[in-house]
């Protein structure tokens, strides 16, 4: 009798204080989380990294509650962590890719080099990114195709992100023949800049002579314009160029063969 009491006595005490700590574990818990949701909102973190950070957290410290109130109770945990820890290792190396994948999603969603409507050019593909989920992105090609991006691959390699910045400056290679003057050249192309409503004024346009080609002059001509007007203020200066071209009698240069005929006496 003396014996199943203090048995008694052990295992209600230690029942009794692995109710207090599971209690107190999970309103630590809740706390903890409550601060960490109103932390990400004050910081706007993205929504889809907020609703999936949560959840995990969640997972990870009511696991952390479980094992803490079985050692509590007296249970031995050490062969439970060796047995989760291989299973760990296992599941590591068989989803290595889809771990790499995840580890880039979550540095996209913190470090935001773009988001969900920029236009970018990455691992050899352009399009409006539609989507960012947390093993791949999604763009919409110019096309409309869907291209399917892993996120391992967008952290890990370069990036072009044209939506980045309020304006964007259009390099335009223009050919004059060596036939026509071409002062008179960069006149024309510098009015027909002026006259665009589209292209901006500050920074200011540049028209400068940049090659000898071989069969004429290049043109390097600098257009500033609004992202949104980018490829509209392309497309209606080069057609300008071209009539006003015509008009002042400005000839492109196009390739050709010269033969020289000599005739021996």
């Amino acid at each position: 009798m003396e014996t199943l009491s203090a048995l008694a006595a052990t295992y209600v005490g230690r029942i009794a204080l692995a109710v207090v700590i599971w209690l107190i574990g999970k309103r630590l818990i809740d706390f903890v989380l409550q601060v960490l949701d109103r932390r990400m909102d004050k910081v706007h973190v993205d929504e889809s990294l907020h609703s999936f950070l949560s959840p995990l957290l969640s997972t990870v410290l009511k696991v952390l509650l479980a094992l803490t109130v079985a050692a509590t109770l007296g249970i031995e945990i050490t062969t439970f962590a060796a047995i989760l820890g291989a299973a760990s290792l296992a599941v590591g190396l068989a989803f290595q890719g889809s771990l790499a994948n995840f580890a880039g999603g979550i540095l996209i969603l913190l470090l935001k080099p773009f988001k969900v409507g920029d236009f970018i050019e990455a691992s050899g593909f352009s399009g409006t990114v539609k989507e960012i989920q947390v093993f791949h992105t999604v763009l919409r090609t110019p096309d409309n195709q869907k291209v399917i991006i892993p996120n391992s691959d967008l952290s890990n390699a370069s990036a072009i992100n044209y939506s980045a910045f309020d304006t964007r400056r259009a390099n335009l290679k223009l050919g004059v023949s060596f036939d026509s003057d071409i002062k008179r050249a960069k006149a024309v192309i510098r009015e027909v800049a002026d006259k665009n409503p589209l292209v901006l004024q500050d920074p200011e346009p540049v028209v400068a002579v940049g090659e000898h080609g071989d069969h004429g002059y290049v043109v390097y001509v600098r257009l500033w314009a609004k992202n949104s007007d980018y490829w509209n203020m392309r497309f209606s200066f080069l057609e300008d160029v071209v009539e006003a071209f015509d008009a002042a009698g400005i000839e492109i240069p196009y390739q050709q063969l010269d033969v020289h005929v000599k005739q021996s006496g």
